[in-house]
């Protein structure tokens, strides 16, 4: 005994080993590896290891969830943890295939998981380990074996993930200047705005900060997925589009489209994933609040630190069809103003999800690659509000019958805008269509480029050019598998006689491809803005009315503009025109719009959210049965933040960083908080600047001491009352 084998240390090779796996950023002490990749581990031993000499590893996964919430919130005990035991010779054992053991000697066993001894000198012994390319991703726990004594390391956890590196790993990339973008890239941009006025707002991820790789294996648990299953990337990335959002099971964020965030925080005050990941890993109850662009940036930062190569996305136009007949309806009045609470689907200026990219092993072949997933909670998903993985391809060619909720995320980005106008005659609501516009939902699809600070446009990722034969027989195959229904209003409070309305289609039940019809007279209509919208200032539009045909044409115009929301919600009435116009032959009309600060400026400080100028145009060309319709959605422009701090830095060397604000507007911004965040420079700070009277500049400075080599980037954001988010961001160099 006295002369027996003893383990004295074990050194993880932290250093060594994480730059080879990627993982030198993790701030974390432990070792962090990726699977189906070899790491090294330093023994030293009580005397040098021997041929007869019984040594063995033991890497545990799975008890450390030891407490777990059943549905009545009871702890009920954890299940057996998969142990792991690496042998180099031993004879296996295998009770119930939780122990898996290893000669190094010999071939790989069924576990995958392998070991040998790479170098023994003296009371040192050198190991090899790699870990299957399926493992069970998870928090590990090693204890050495050797004869009948077992050795425990002080900090004993080995994180293993997902490795986009093996081939052999079904999140492989094999493009490295895309690893470095959508698994290693902690900061990035989430598109917002409108279609034809999108803007990038830079959003830190942080996967690497302190405590987000222990939120993530904390959400993994919570997810109640068997170990077997967290290997499968297809099973963890739809378990965390679930979890990220807090409505059936206490995940991340709490959702809240309300325009009232005064219990929580601003969805538009965040700028990054750290600071909501953090609160609640220490609190364990969901953040408040977040809407679409932030439940994205938080489940890109869990995928990315997972190892799941991951984007933010942004579709513009995007549909919500809830009942998935790829129709959204738009009820508008006479004055051609949308009619608030008429439609049961809505139509959002953007909506922000996610893709992810792995193989596709439980489909028919051809569908690895991007998968897309959402986290915001719109439509449960087998009971629960989560969504996809869908792979793009499925959408892209009609295959919508494809796990997981294709038909949704098809209806996203494809579905037809039908326009009614809402008429009260001899005390009857009388619908009559408009419309049908074919091409408008689903634009622009964003997302940021690889290794570069601007916006990719991956729409064709999703869909075939509008109006090709690609489009045409991707859109019929939809169809087969959704049968949409007849065009007929589908207005909350809209009455059995309706289908009598005037302008309807009868389409005996049969499935048709809506077609825009083509306009016989040429007339079209145009709206644009003549300068810039800045809060203060009068709102300006002009709607013209053109005509590209010979003939004469009169035409009855009725123009709106409403405050709305993103998500299309109106908020207020701004003011309207109507007028008659005649056009001779090829000529157009330029109809002014404008709206007085007065009009506006009180209904955009009363809600907390972005809004925008929706700017709706309806004509009616007299003698001939065609209607037209056209809507525009018009963002705000704001004054910039001004960012003073050197270009490069020395790590762990102090230097300061000043944001300055001018209020160029002529309105006094009220409340103005300033946020701040510099990812291993400093942690996010809030700035209270109170009111800013016209023309007064304010100043808020940091003192920064990066932690971390490298490009560093620091970002800012400013909200008020009035103005609901200005970001700014600059990059700075950390070097040793």
């Amino acid at each position: 005994p006295g002369n027996d084998l003893k383990v004295t240390k074990v050194d993880f090779l932290k250093s060594q080993n994480s730059v080879q796996h990627h993982t030198d950023a993790y701030d974390t002490t432990s070792l962090v590896v990726r699977r189906g990749q070899a790491f090294l581990l330093q023994l030293s031993l009580s005397r040098e290891l021997r041929a007869a000499d019984k040594l063995a590893l033991h890497f545990s996964v799975g008890k450390h969830c030891a407490k777990r919430e059943s549905p009545g919130h009871r702890s009920v005990p954890a299940k057996p943890c998969n142990v792991l035991g690496l042998f180099p010779g031993e004879r296996p054992m295998k009770p119930m295939g939780t122990l898996m053991s290893l000669n190094p000697r010999s071939t790989k066993d069924l576990s995958g998981w392998h070991t040998t001894i790479t170098k023994s000198s003296g009371t040192e012994c050198l190991l090899s380990v790699t870990s299957a390319a399926d493992a069970t991703v998870g928090k590990y726990s090693l204890a050495v074996k050797t004869g009948s004594n077992i050795y425990k390391p002080e900090n004993n956890t080995v994180y293993v993930l997902f490795n986009p590196w093996c081939e052999a790993d079904a999140v492989f990339l094999t493009n490295e200047a895309e690893r470095k973008e959508y698994v290693l890239n902690d900061t990035g941009y989430i598109y917002v705005g409108s279609a034809y006025s999108i803007h990038g707002r830079p959003w830190n991820f942080g996967q690497f900060e302190e405590f987000i790789l222990e939120a993530c294996m904390y959400l993994l648990d919570k997810s109640r997925l068997k170990m077997s299953s967290r290997r499968d990337p297809v099973v963890v990335s739809r378990a965390m589009s679930a979890l990220v959002n807090a409505n059936d099971d206490n995940g991340v964020m709490l959702g809240n489209w309300s325009g009232n965030y005064d219990s929580g925080t601003s969805p538009m005050a965040w700028i990054g994933s750290v600071a909501i990941l953090q609160q609640y890993y220490k609190t364990k109850k969901p953040v408040s609040f977040g809407q679409c662009w932030v439940f994205s940036g938080v489940l890109t930062t869990v995928m990315r630190c997972l190892g799941i190569p991951a984007r933010s996305v942004s579709n513009f136009n995007s549909a919500h069809d809830t009942d998935e007949n790829l129709r959204v309806d738009v009820y508008l009045n006479e004055k051609g103003e949308k009619l608030k609470g008429m439609s049961v689907d809505s139509i959002w200026n953007f909506h922000v999800w996610n893709d992810v990219w792995m193989k596709r092993k439980d489909l028919p072949a051809g569908f690895d690659g991007w998968q897309a997933i959402d986290s915001t909670p719109q439509e449960q998903s087998q009971g629960i509000f989560q969504c996809g993985p869908c792979p793009l391809k499925a959408v892209r060619d009609g295959e919508v019958y494809l796990p997981y909720d294709s038909k949704f995320v098809y209806a996203e980005v494809n579905a037809d805008q039908v326009y009614w106008c809402v008429k009260e005659e001899n005390g009857k609501t009388k619908y009559i269509k408009l419309s049908v516009e074919t091409q408008s939902i689903g634009t622009n699809i964003s997302t940021k480029a690889v290794g570069q600070n601007r916006r990719e446009d991956i729409t064709r990722q999703y869909k075939f050019p509008e109006g090709s034969s690609e489009e045409r027989s991707s859109m019929q195959r939809a169809i087969s598998f959704l049968q949409p229904s007849r065009i007929v209003p589908r207005a909350r409070f809209a009455s059995a006689a309706v289908s009598m309305a005037e302008g309807l289609e009868s389409v005996d039940g049969e499935a048709v491809v809506q077609k825009q019809a083509v306009r016989k007279t040429g007339v079209q209509l145009e709206i644009t803005n003549e300068k810039p919208l800045c809060p203060g200032e009068p709102i300006e539009v002009a709607i013209t009315v053109k005509s590209t045909a010979a003939g004469s044409w009169t035409v009855d115009l009725a123009g709106s503009c409403q405050l709305q929301s993103y998500t299309g919600k109106v908020e207020a009435n701004l003011g309207y025109i109507k007028e008659t116009v005649t056009l001779e032959g090829k000529s157009e009309v330029h109809v002014p719009l404008k709206i007085a600060p007065d009009a506006y400026m009180k209904a955009l400080a009363a809600v907390e959210d972005e809004e925008h100028i929706h700017v709706t145009a309806i004509a009616e060309i007299q003698g001939t049965p065609e209607k037209l319709t056209k809507e525009v959605a018009l963002s705000f422009e704001y004054p910039p933040i001004q960012v003073q701090m050197p270009e490069t830095a020395k790590l762990n060397k102090d230097f300061s960083c000043a944001f300055i604000f001018k209020n160029k507007l002529n309105v006094p911004l009220d409340n103005c908080k300033l946020m701040v965040e510099g990812l291993g420079i400093f942690k996010m700070t809030t700035f209270e600047e109170g009111d800013v009277q016209p023309g007064r500049i304010i100043k808020s400075e940091v003192i920064c001491t990066p932690t971390r080599a490298g490009e560093k980037k620091i970002v800012a954001r400013l909200t008020s009352n009035q103005i609901k988010g200005i970001s700014v961001e600059k990059a700075i160099t950390i070097t040793h």
